[in-house]
């Protein structure tokens, strides 16, 4: 009987058995750790590089949607003495740029101008355009060239558009930046004058 009982103490103190158990549960607990914390680490840089990557397209989009004036800004005067009616400018889009919508009669997705000067702001003048080089339709699509005439009558207000007056049209698309010309007319007013 005392050989039984010190068999037991003896089993009893010996936890070698269970050492090994406990330390394996405690390595996978940090491998199951560490690969949740990996894979959150790995979500969350997968999600904000896709972020960035829609900011750059946004980016992109945005710039490729712009237009750019092809030559001067022309102002035409009539009557005696002579008094400005009209400005007219060319504009085509830029380098790889995207189609713009170019029809003053459309309701949504338009590009809408813009006239600013000393004494008047109207947000929606009427204008008029004039095909140069495209294919008959009132989108400006790469590699066409669209004529812009605003007449004096159309803007709202009472514009100055007198002799060393400064101006400025904003041509707002639908996507992209807006394009601003900012003139000045000279000291002396003629017929057909260009504005660099």
């Amino acid at each position: 009987m005392k050989r039984l009982l010190n068999a037991l103490r003896r089993g009893h103190r010996d936890e070698r058995g269970i050492t090994g158990l406990e330390t394996a549960i405690i390595l996978i607990a940090f491998v199951i750790v560490a690969t949740v914390f990996a894979f959150v680490v790995l979500t969350t840089g997968v999600f904000s590089s896709e972020r960035g990557k829609e900011t750059v397209f946004a980016g992109l989009q945005k710039a490729r949607g712009t237009m750019e004036v092809r030559g001067g800004v022309v102002v035409s005067a009539t009557g005696t003495p002579l008094a400005v009616t009209g400005i007219q400018f060319a504009v085509a889009t830029t380098a790889g740029g995207e189609s713009i919508p170019l029809d003053p009669d459309a309701d949504n997705n338009r590009t809408v101008i813009a006239y600013r000067d000393d004494a008047t702001i109207d947000d929606d003048v009427a204008y008029t355009t004039d095909e140069i080089v495209g294919d008959t339709d009132k989108l400006l699509e790469p590699g066409e060239l669209f004529v812009v005439h605003v007449a004096e009558a159309d803007i709202a207000g009472t514009p100055n558009l007198a002799a060393n007056s400064r101006f400025t049209l904003e041509i707002q698309t639908p996507v992209g930046a807006v394009l601003d010309l900012t003139r000045q007319l000279p000291a002396e007013i003629d017929s057909v004058m260009q504005l660099h």
